[in-house]
């Protein structure tokens, strides 16, 4: 009964989004406020009723109604409670209903946060953001819908993929889902701006949040999909350029780009047309995202699924909403004029140039994810883009951004005298000469990525903290200022530290990683780097609903051991798909990191063994990236409602463009 009340709520979801796409939108261009103002309410069913129908199916996970067809292809009996509420999005459908969920809850924090809005605005932007759930809602009822029932209700279920068993991957769909979704917002107020032919300094504020809000949670999933990566698949690796990979990967450039053009248009009216494009391929990398994870058209091994039927209904809405927006954008690009006139020196321009490294990174990996595809429908070839074309290709334009990052954040807006600027980031220099000349001397002549990466990533943290040193002032008084300067300022400051110390764990961690593989025999004891590696034993264990493979290795260190890790091979009998479980002995300097393989015909065990320098800086650095978003979120100058009040207060300051 419940199955079927969500069911039913779903389906009325989708009316009342259809209702929210047409009669706001004819209100705002005939002025009926009556008509605009049923947005707000319909925003809310609409969500409501989408989060009922996402109980109802995670209820039938959790009591293992094996009558609904999803439940039955996706969990058992037999599996841990966590893993029957994440197999609720482990697959395609009930993973487009968390998708849509998500979407209508944007929509709603719009309706509920966004009541000093100019009541057009609000009005457009509620609609265009139904019209994309419209979209979703019509793509899962016809074609995915989670609420099919099987005839004769079997015994059991078939089980969730066991990779999906795990508990970093179980949380990284959701909060790459609140960011995909959540670029859709700035889609919205882009859409619903062009329509009403304005583009000013306070639509650069409403817009900057939920951008912000997008690519924070955008960080949280790629870090969590990064180090699940790097424990749970047993390669060794924290990042493979895998097409699921770089579709959550291409969307995070574009909305940091975003971010820091939107900042011109909030304080200099500038760069509008930049930015209103932006806000459209931003989403539309996330929908390209959807359609890579959900076509099967190029192969990955964590895609949701493999059909691609459900891939043309994807490419149908992207060339609606891409197509429609950026038709409207060729109508529209000329009248937002941009207003603030700046140097070649200062602020903008640095801003300008971040965006530009941005956008061309991002069009790299696109290349490179999507070429394989071009290769075959076109060349009739098949090609396959490995990780040394985008790491030549791509890397360079990191190196350059994280370079002038420092600099661009100390220039002042309109004109700069760039020496003068300058002054107060040589010592950020020599520290990060110096740092990056003493990994040169301890790394005895290996190559230069090491020392680069050292020097990138002490210059990007340093350069963060001079910028806050030098916005507190002189005098007695310098610490309270610092203090007191806004959260925005001290969160930028922490995400760009943040970023640093990532680029200094993927520096440290690719050019002095040590590896090992080999036979081992157990009680046999061997040498890696300086750790000394020993195979204890190998036992068959029973797990909750796996039988497991495990290892018992010890590290030491001049016979003193330090550590004991218990690396696995599991079998999942149900699903009769093995996976393999690494065992790391975790440290603040380096990881040490062991993989069991199979057992020889001659005797003993291959073991692969990696020493892993500041792999865990990699990770710590998103955690600090992501500190800083949230940081910047709660100044209150980036509340929706405060630029709008701003506004309200002075109607004829923002003009009509």
């Amino acid at each position: 009964m419940i199955t079927e009340l969500g069911h039913f709520a779903l389906v009325l979801a989708f009316a009342v989004a259809i209702v929210q796409m047409i009669v706001p939108l004819v209100g705002a261009q005939k002025g009926w406020r009556s008509w605009m103002a049923v947005a707000e309410p319909a925003a809310t069913a609409q969500f409501l009723l989408t989060a009922f129908a996402f109980a109802a199916l995670t209820y039938a996970f959790v009591v293992s109604d094996f009558s609904l067809r999803l439940v039955f292809l996706n969990s058992h009996t037999d599996k841990p409670m966590l893993y029957k509420v994440t197999g609720v999005w482990g697959n395609h459908e009930g993973s487009l209903l968390l998708w849509v969920v998500i979407l209508t809850l944007f929509g709603a924090m719009a309706a509920w946060f966004g009541g000093n809005l100019p009541p057009t605005l609000r009005a457009r932007v509620l609609a265009v953001q139904s019209s994309v759930a419209v979209a979703f809602f019509a793509f899962m009822i016809f074609t995915s819908n989670p609420f099919l029932r099987l005839a004769v209700p079997p015994f059991d279920g078939q089980d969730l993929n066991p990779l999906l068993q795990d508990p970093g991957l179980a949380f990284h769909p959701p909060f790459l889902y609140l960011g995909y979704v959540g670029l859709s917002m700035s889609f919205s107020f882009a859409v619903a701006a062009l329509i009403e032919g304005r583009v000013d300094a306070a639509w650069g504020r409403w817009v900057r949040p939920w951008a912000l809000a997008a690519w924070l949670f955008l960080t949280i999933g790629i870090g969590l999909g990064s180090w699940w990566a790097y424990y749970e698949l047993g390669w060794g690796g924290f990042w493979f350029w895998d097409p699921v990979e770089n579709a959550s990967f291409m969307p995070w450039l574009i909305a940091a780009a975003l971010l820091h053009s939107a900042i011109v248009v909030e304080k200099r009216e500038a760069l509008k047309s930049w930015t209103i494009l932006l806000a459209i391929l931003a989403f539309g990398f996330s929908l390209i995202g959807t359609f890579i994870v959900r076509s099967g058209v190029l192969t990955s091994v964590h895609a949701f699924a493999n059909d691609p039927e459900r891939g043309v209904w994807i490419l149908l809405i992207l060339g609606i909403f891409m197509g429609g927006a950026l038709t409207l954008y060729a109508f529209r690009a000329g009248t937002m004029e941009a207003k603030g006139v700046f140097s070649l020196v200062s602020r903008e321009s640095a801003l300008v140039m971040n965006n530009l490294l941005l956008a061309v990174g991002c069009f790299v990996v696109f290349i490179g994810t999507i070429w394989p595809l071009v290769a075959e429908l076109f060349l009739d070839r098949t090609l396959s883009v490995g990780p040394p074309f985008f790491e030549m290709a791509f890397t360079p334009f990191m190196v350059v951004l994280a370079a002038i990052l420092p600099l661009g954040s100390v220039l002042p807006w309109k004109r700069a005298k760039l020496g003068k600027q300058a002054k107060a980031l040589w010592p950020v220099f020599f520290v990060a000469l110096a740092l990056a000349a003493l990994a040169w001397a301890m790394q005895t002549g290996r190559s230069a990525l090491g020392p680069v990466g050292v020097f990138l990533g002490a210059w990007l943290v340093f350069g963060a903290i001079a910028e806050l040193w030098t916005r507190s002032g002189k005098g007695e008084a310098r610490l309270r200022r610092l203090k007191n300067l806004p959260r925005a300022d001290w969160g930028k400051a922490v995400a760009h530290a943040g970023f640093g110390i990532t680029c200094l764990g993927i520096a440290g961690l690719m050019a002095w990683e040590v590896e090992d593989i080999r036979v081992a025999q157990i009680g046999e004891t061997y040498t890696v780097g300086n750790i000394e590696v020993t195979l204890q034993d190998v036992q068959q264990v029973q797990g909750p609903n796996y039988i497991s493979t495990m290892g018992f290795v010890a590290f030491g260190r001049d016979g003193e051991q330090f550590s004991q890790v218990t690396p696995e091979k599991r079998i999942y009998p149900v699903a009769s798909m093995p996976t393999t479980e690494a065992g790391i002995a975790n440290g603040f300097l380096r990881d040490v990191y062991v993989v069991l393989g199979d057992p020889q015909s001659s005797g003993g065990w291959a073991v692969r063994t990696y020493i892993k320098p500041l792999a865990n800086w990699i990770w710590a650095g998103c955690i600090i990236m992501s500190l800083g978003g949230a940081l910047s979120l709660t100044d209150r100058r980036f509340r929706v409602a405060a630029g709008a009040r701003r506004t309200r207060r002075t109607p004829d300051a923002v003009p009509a463009e």
